[in-house]
């Protein structure tokens, strides 16, 4: 296997030509940065990259290539090339979370999923652009310019996290990390044609995400491939006691998922060949041969609410065929009903700036940051900073959500809320209980929109109107390719039961195999 076809190549075919010898960590990251030089992924082209050291990342693949010459237990993302949302800390690079008001700041300490990753041998490339704080759905307000789509420039590339899900894309990295509040990973790996993982809210540890909603936030995976996210996922889940809100619960080898089986069949746990798999020692079998009847026995449910008379007849025709290869694969099709779908976008932005008012009010320009100083005392200085460094889209929401927390509307908005996702919560908990094992939708309305072309909030809100319920009840959702509209990809969404990533890896494999190329066409 040759550096030659990097941007063919998926995270474990890399990882295991680096272990083996074939190829070194250095060739890699210089294949990555030669490829975002021939794509432009810099700010005068596809805006993908805001931050990125190559003479840094090479010093790190020379200590990646130490550890596999002493024979060491490199991990199973040896030599692996990955690119970083904005808003994850990250040490030697800068985190400004696509916002003039952290302009220059780096971060003493990392966040425990960079940390995981680099324990695995994956190498840090960049720190992508992103929507400033993770407020937005097509990365055009960042405030060092919006990210093109490098299937079309002339298209966004969706948000918040649209220059992870454009470096996968365009072949840069294999594997991107995202951060999801409302969809931020899947909307846009759609939008890009590749693969978005949310897991369960818990699953993976925020420690060192800046906080937007914290509530709602987590770190997802963007890969080329079902089988690259599900590396991603496996290697930065897990508890973490740095997060209080991360979960113990055993995190299985995603990747056997591929093999169609239920997780309690694939390999068991106290296998001694498992632990070997999970470190890359021996590889994860191979798939089924095509064809086979993967999926039989898994009831995936098909929401009332997603498929609206609204929605374009292109994109119900390229669901539905993704839902006859996925009763092909032996899944048996049921129509079903989350009533309270309806609600989700208004909950939700009422939610989300509530805590984001709240999260905010750190960047004062007294300890980290931006400071403009006013001359008007400190009380100028916070509202000159603020005023300056946050941008438009921020600002609304900062004075949405401080508008619903007051003491006058608190009831009338945010408790009443909170009521609604509970709701929600139940909507999802009623139907997983009644013998369904996943759930299937679009992944968003509609394809890549033109760069510009939706300067209404509100239009702009709605783009995430498939995704949000996922992030208010806590469940794991992915986003596959499945086909395009227009000529631009559009992504099918597979939604499962709280901490069951490996039910929804084994639906997300299976389709994956069974559209082939027509995932991309």
């Amino acid at each position: 296997m040759s550096v030659d076809n990097y941007t063919q190549l998926g995270a474990a075919a890399i990882a295991s030509s680096v272990r083996a010898g074939d190829m070194s960590p250095t060739e890699t990251i210089r294949a990555s940065f030669k490829r975002a030089n021939e794509i432009g992924a810099g700010p005068d082209q596809l805006n993908i990259f805001l931050h990125a050291n190559e003479k840094a990342s090479v010093s790190e693949a020379e200590e990646i290539q130490k550890r596999v010459e002493n024979a060491a237990d490199v991990g199973v993302l040896a030599g692996v090339p990955i690119a970083i949302k904005d808003n994850i800390a990250s040490l030697g690079l800068p985190t400004t979370c696509g916002s003039r008001i952290l302009t220059g700041y780096v971060s003493p300490f990392e966040a425990t999923a960079i940390t995981r990753l680099r324990a695995n041998g994956a190498m840090i490339v960049a720190k992508t652009n992103m929507d400033e704080f993770a407020m937005g759905s097509s990365t055009e307000n960042s405030a060092f310019g919006p990210t093109r789509n490098p299937l079309d420039v002339r298209c966004v590339p969706g948000g918040s996290s649209g220059g992870s899900a454009a470096a996968v894309a365009a072949g840069i990295t294999p594997i991107a990390l995202g951060s999801e509040t409302g969809g931020s990973v899947r909307q846009p790996a759609a939008f890009c044609g590749v693969v978005g993982v949310k897991p369960t809210y818990g699953r993976v540890s925020r420690y060192g995400l800046v906080a937007f909603a914290s509530s709602l936030d987590q770190i997802g995976v963007i890969g080329r491939t079902v089988d690259d996210a599900a590396l991603g996922l496996e290697c930065i889940a897990g508890f973490d006691k740095m997060d209080s809100t991360s979960s113990d619960a055993d995190v299985p080898i995603y990747r056997l998922a591929v093999l169609g089986k239920p997780a309690r069949d694939a390999r068991d746990a106290r296998d001694p060949d498992t632990e070997a798999m999970r470190i890359g020692r021996i590889p994860v079998p191979p798939p089924p041969p095509p064809g086979e009847t993967t999926l039989r026995g898994v009831v995936i449910g098909k929401p009332k609410e997603y498929f609206p008379d609204s929605l374009d007849t292109t994109m119900k025709d390229v669901c539905e065929r993704a839902l006859d290869r996925l009763r092909s694969m032996g899944a048996t099709i049921r129509d079903i009903s989350l009533p309270q779908s309806s609600l989700a976008i208004p909950v939700y932005y009422i939610l989300a700036p509530a805590e984001a008012s709240s999260n905010l009010a750190r960047f004062d320009g007294v300890r980290y940051g931006l400071r403009v100083e006013s001359g008007k005392g400190l009380k100028g200085m916070y509202e000159a900073t603020r005023s300056e460094g946050f941008g438009r889209e921020v600002t609304r929401r900062i004075l949405l959500g401080t508008y619903v927390l007051s003491a006058g509307y608190y009831d009338a908005y945010y408790k009443k809320a909170q009521a609604v996702r509970t709701l929600i919560a139940d909507d999802f908990r009623a139907v997983f209980s009644s013998g369904v094992h996943a759930i299937f939708t679009p992944t968003t309305p509609t394809p890549a929109f033109p760069i510009g072309a939706i300067s209404d909030p509100y239009e702009m809100y709605l783009n995430d109107i498939f995704t949000v319920t996922a992030n208010l009840a806590g469940v794991p959702a992915i986003s596959v390719p499945i086909g395009r509209v227009r000529r631009l990809p559009v992504g099918g969404q597979i939604i499962t039961a709280h901490f069951d990533e490996y039910g929804m890896f084994r639906v997300a494999y299976a389709l994956e195999a069974a559209l082939g190329k027509e995932a991309h066409q």
